[in-house]
């Protein structure tokens, strides 16, 4: 109880005090401005459910379903019609892959790679940007993509219930920056994975704290919650990042990375200098589990999965992270709240994998550009060269090129799962995950936090509330390849 309290006390001292409005945005500015912040204008759903799952574009898990959304371009022989030149000239085409576990190290996804692959919109680079951030792996991985033999469950979500095919993350780089967008709409500065500069609060704040500001609850369910007091939970974070931060100096950068995903295990934790008025609102995937069964979700809740295990990202197998995606959306549609919840099944960004479709232009979320303390020009930077050459050749890599968030990154899966949703509803709308942003703010009348998601357009359009839910007896979905808990 002592525990809690004081929880409250931090996270109440800190939600009273309003956000900086950024500039561009009209203060105040409400999307019903004659009801009052906090109002419930979508009182068909009670419960947003974000299952957030890594790096996979659209082409690479749903580009050969058929008959839905928009996929590879078909040649005559009715295979995927698509191909990018390696360094020689030759066409390296998009290709089925042999196994569902991943080759280690390749395709990559940096925001220099990402950049180098989006290619100005031409999307020639898949090949030779991976060849040239990793010479010695395979540098056509990023062509190749999974069908229904290897991914039953995910193609029969995508077939049944309304699927986005104009789903982009919302920048061209890595995790980190893509998730901050889920969070606040804005990357504030963030380009890469490193664990040095993540140490930034957005203006505004994030969805979490305008959500606590009106009394509105929610959670970030994650694999590693435990049984600990919130207090240990936060002492234990709190060493594990000072851990990375140094360690980070003189180790390779994908080894600081994947270890830093694996301690933070919860997206609210990129941005660690407010994660102390996260805590109450952090919890395990049980608790998510027997929350769903007795339909006690919060009001909005992010799922993330185990970055290390199940996420789906490089070298996993990706038919655990389908095992577990399955697990979750099952429980939800089974459990006594299905009947007032909506799901949203999507990916944080493409992984390097290759996608068809190129990014358009997208609103700047704010006046703050790209930027690295280790790979730009700074105090720190001059300190470490003589000292870590290699990490600071690293991180400048990393980050060369463009500082701008106005491209869309890749096109990524999402499906929308929920008793109202329309049947047979494809949107090729242009989504990404200030989307989400806005369907929370649109649902309880509720300020825009950046200009990125004051622009964006609500994925609502995929529920019908004008006749009885089409799916209030859940529909019957193929099994995952693997069984949760099998593995």
């Amino acid at each position: 109880m002592l525990d809690t309290r004081m929880w409250q006390r931090l996270e109440q001292r800190s939600v009273n005090r309003p956000g900086r409005i950024p500039p561009g945005l009209e203060p105040g500015r409400l999307p019903d401005p004659s009801e009052p912040a906090g109002t419930d204008l979508l009182p068909g759903i009670k419960h947003i459910v974000v299952l957030m799952m890594e790096n996979h574009s659209y082409d690479n898990y749903l580009g050969v379903l058929a008959g839905r959304g928009e996929g590879f371009p078909l040649g005559a022989d009715g295979q995927p019609d698509a191909g990018n030149p390696d360094s020689t000239g030759r066409a390296v085409r998009a290709h089925p892959l042999a196994s569902t576990v991943q080759h280690a190290a390749v395709p990559c996804q940096s925001w220099s790679v990402s950049h180098a692959q989006w290619a100005d919109g031409k999307l020639s680079g898949f090949v030779t940007a991976t060849r040239a951030a990793a010479p010695a792996c395979d540098s056509s991985a990023g062509m190749g993509y999974w069908t229904e033999r290897d991914l039953p469950f995910y193609y029969g979500l995508a077939r049944t219930f309304p699927l986005a095919d104009r789903w982009f993350s919302p920048c061209l780089g890595p995790t980190f920056p893509n998730r901050r967008f889920l969070l606040a709409g804005t990357a504030h500065g963030l380009m890469d994975d490193l664990p040095v500069n993540i140490l930034s609060r957005p203006p505004a704040g994030t969805i979490g704290e305008l959500l606590t500001r009106h009394g509105i609850s929610w959670a970030n369910y994650h694999p590693n919650g435990g049984a600990k007091s919130t207090a240990r939970r936060y002492a234990r974070y709190r060493r594990r990042r000072a851990r990375h931060h140094l360690a980070s100096l003189g180790r390779p950068f994908r080894q600081v990375s994947d270890g830093v995903k694996r301690d933070l295990q919860f997206t609210c934790g990129l941005y660690p200098l407010g994660v102390s008025r996260y805590m109450l609102h952090v919890k395990s995937v049980d608790e998510f589990f027997a929350d769903a069964d007795h339909g006690t979700l919060p009001a909005f809740s992010i799922v993330d999965p185990d970055f290390d295990e199940y996420s789906e990202e490089s070298p996993q197998d990706i038919r655990r992270g389908e095992s577990f995606a399955a697990e979750v959306i099952n429980r939800v549609m089974h459990g006594k709240g299905w009947p007032d919840t909506l799901l949203i099944w999507t990916y944080d960004e493409h992984g390097g994998y290759y996608d068809h479709v190129p990014p358009p232009a997208a609103v700047p979320p704010d006046d703050v550009e790209g930027r690295s303390l280790v790979g730009h020009p700074s105090v720190l930077r001059t300190a470490l060269k003589p000292l870590f050459p290699g990490y600071v050749r690293h991180a400048e890599a990393l980050v060369a090129g463009s500082r701008q968030y106005d491209t869309y990154g890749f096109r990524v899966p999402a499906v929308l799962v929920s008793p109202y949703a329309r049947r047979d509803c494809v949107l090729s709308d242009v989504f990404d995950h200030t989307s989400i942003l806005r369907l929370v703010q649109d649902k309880w009348n509720l300020p825009s936090l950046t200009r990125r998601d004051a622009a964006a357009l609500s994925p609502v359009g995929a529920l019908d509330f004008s006749a009885p839910p089409a799916f209030l007896v859940p529909p019957e979905l193929p099994a995952p390849s693997l069984a949760w808990g099998s593995w």
